[in-house]
């Protein structure tokens, strides 16, 4: 176990490793001049060869991308002399548009990404488990039937189409809730369930709907096997079937899907937050997008990169405590 741990984890290094390049890559090398952004329209060629110097854009490719992983881990230095300006670690440089630390910047905004993913997950974990189980109880009523039909509609509605619905019938047309905005749980706790509680909706609806068809047919496949047949042979009741042998090796799969759906959403949860306009890491990734505010992009992608391949490996560790079924082997 410890083998495949340290594995596992030097794989997660690599991957990172791998995101960090290509991002890099990708944004400062076949992106416009980011000097030239920087300088605006009205510019000299001067003090566009001095920001490349304060930059570092002058040097070559690898001590750039040296630099920036340096400066991750240790913090770097940006100019020299009077204009030296040093930036802690984990560095991942300044705004172009704003010269704010990118990594203040993802601080400020993560805790906003944090709780519209968290209470999204559980709402659909909620909903779409349950809906799932009672479908596969009630497998062929109407019950199965209209469930099952509601799942297969909610997961064809975008999720911008529903966010404005919701808008406009919950605060427009009702006034039953206001505009969300990122409010503070300590600050005011019934404004901040009201400001998320759309956001948490309009997110968890697809997934509820995915985890509903999901939970049902994992369901109906572990109550056909041969283990619950003598589950039931030796008189225990449905109830008790059904929670201690079918519950278990049916979910298995829900938290592996739920793992890396989980770690995604904290990377940014960019349509919803665009729509509502709450200020998370998502919005701030479609405000850098429109901007070619690159520091920005590619710190939201190294986020996700690094949310996602943690989460694949902590679904993989809890997987064997799930199912006993599963075992880690190494040679």
């Amino acid at each position: 176990m410890t083998r495949y741990v340290i594995g596992r984890l030097a794989g997660v290094v690599v991957i990172l490793f791998l995101v960090c390049l290509f991002t890099f890559v990708l944004f400062f090398t076949l992106q416009p001049d980011p000097a030239v952004m920087i300088c605006g329209k009205t510019c000299t060629p001067e003090r566009i060869d001095q920001i490349r110097d304060v930059l570092g854009l002058n040097q070559p490719f690898l001590t750039q991308f040296f630099g920036f992983l340096g400066g991750i881990f240790a913090g770097r230095d940006y100019g020299e002399g009077a204009n030296l300006v040093h930036c802690a670690a984990p560095c991942l440089g300044y705004s172009f548009q704003t010269n704010q630390s990118v990594m203040d910047m993802v601080v400020e905004r993560l805790p906003v990404s944090a709780t519209v993913a968290i209470g999204a997950a559980v709402l659909w974990l909620i909903v779409g488990i349950a809906a799932g189980l009672l479908s596969a109880v009630k497998e062929g009523t109407w019950w199965d039937r209209t469930a099952m039909g509601l799942a297969l509609g909610g997961s064809s509605i975008p999720n911008y189409v529903l966010a404005l619905a919701l808008q406009y019938v919950l605060v427009v047309q009702l006034q039953v809730l206001p505009f969300p905005q990122a409010v503070a749980f300590s600050d005011d706790p019934v404004v901040w369930f009201q400001s998320y509680l759309m956001p948490w909706v309009v997110l968890a609806t697809g997934y509820a709907c995915l985890y509903a068809r999901l939970t049902r047919a994992n369901v109906i496949d572990t109550l056909a096997e041969n283990f619950m047949r003598t589950a039931r042979s030796k008189g225990l009741s449905p109830a008790l079937t059904m929670r201690r042998h079918a519950l278990r090796p049916a979910l298995t799969p829900i938290a592996t899907i739920f793992g890396m759906d989980f770690a995604a959403l904290l990377g940014g949860a960019l349509i919803t937050e665009t729509v509502f306009g709450l200020n998370g890491v998502g919005k701030m990734a479609a405000d850098s997008i429109a901007k070619n505010d690159q520091p920005v992009i590619m710190a939201v992608t190294l986020l996700a990169a690094f949310f996602v391949v943690v989460g694949n490996l902590v679904v993989d560790l809890v997987y064997t405590r799930l199912d006993p079924r599963v075992r880690i082997t190494t040679p």
